[in-house]
């Protein structure tokens, strides 16, 4: 009986295109490209560990946004576990947002 491989860095792929498919609620911009995500760690158990932050300290999503990446997460066959951390450190600014988003906004 083969057990299928998976690679940490293919699954990590696939957890960046499953944040890709969650928005902020007040911008029109995918909370990857937004600058949302500081990191996506994925170790050989398959669990997986985000570390994000929010626009703000006070975001009205503060509560259901973080819940929703990890419900995402979660989806993916091969994830074992989940864990979302918040962090306010360095606060989340405009330069963070990647140059799509830029456009996207018309900031650029």
């Amino acid at each position: 009986m083969a057990i299928e491989a998976i690679d940490t860095n293919e699954l990590g792929e696939k957890v960046v295109e499953v944040i890709k498919t969650i928005f902020d609620p007040e911008i029109p911009v995918d909370i990857y490209e937004l600058g949302l995500i500081y990191d996506v760690f994925v170790n050989e158990h398959y669990d997986v560990k985000v570390l994000m932050t929010l626009t703000t300290p006070n975001c009205p999503v503060a509560e259901s946004l973080p819940q929703e990446v990890e419900e995402r997460i979660k989806s993916i066959d091969k994830v074992n576990d989940v864990e979302v951390e918040i962090t306010f450190d360095p606060p989340w600014t405009q330069e963070l947002m990647s140059e799509e988003a830029k456009l996207e906004l018309g900031m650029l």
